[in-house]
């Protein structure tokens, strides 16, 4: 199998970001984003996804996080799509459950070639450490939509905003990792009817 890697930079008038992403990596992470709560979640998808992951970006800070936080998930979803290829052999389809004490999530993603999210995750604080949750639902959307896929999202119960969003991190990345694991049944097939993803 060829390597499944990528860099993808992407530049605006807002943020300068590039991604580096080897989708068969051990977990290795290198971050500067002046995110840090952003960068302990993206460190989740990375170990639990077994995906090595370079992010650097410079953004508008001094107004808030969101384009910053938005185009990550869009130069992430780009990076990811660009080193699965063509998609022929993949799982496809990816879930998991994880726990963190009182909390739990669900994630279901679908290499659909189409962009879709549906999302349910009643955060029970607005912040934490300073970070507007309402945000996540931007970096997933960016992704999302650049990353070609269906995602599902939900926090299924959780007291700590924290414990919630790192379930939702830690389950996206375990699904992200299934769905994208070789299938050897499917070896050089692409895993639809249409015969394209």
């Amino acid at each position: 199998m060829a390597a499944r890697k990528a860099t993808v930079t992407r530049d605006t008038l807002e943020t300068q970001i590039t991604v580096e992403v080897n989708l068969d990596g051990s977990g290795k992470v290198d971050f500067d984003t002046g995110i840090p709560f952003l960068e302990h979640m993206l460190d989740q998808v990375a170990r639990h996804g077994m995906v090595d992951l370079t992010i650097k970006a410079k953004g508008d800070l001094h107004i808030d996080n969101h384009h910053t936080v938005e185009d990550i998930g869009i130069t992430l979803g780009q990076a990811v799509a660009k080193a699965a290829g063509d998609k022929k052999g993949i799982a496809r389809y990816g879930h998991a459950y994880v726990p963190l004490d009182e909390a739990l999530s669900r994630v279901v993603i679908d290499f659909s070639g189409r962009p879709g999210i549906v999302y349910h995750v009643p955060y029970t604080r607005s912040a934490v450490g300073g970070f507007d949750v309402d945000l996540f639902l931007e970096f997933f959307q960016g992704f999302v939509n650049h990353a070609l896929v269906t995602l599902h999202i939900d926090n299924l119960r959780g007291d700590n905003s924290h414990h919630q969003v790192e379930t939702v991190f830690k389950a996206f990345g375990r699904a992200l990792r299934m769905a994208l694991t070789p299938d050897l049944r499917m070896a050089g097939v692409t895993p639809s009817t249409k015969g394209v993803l």
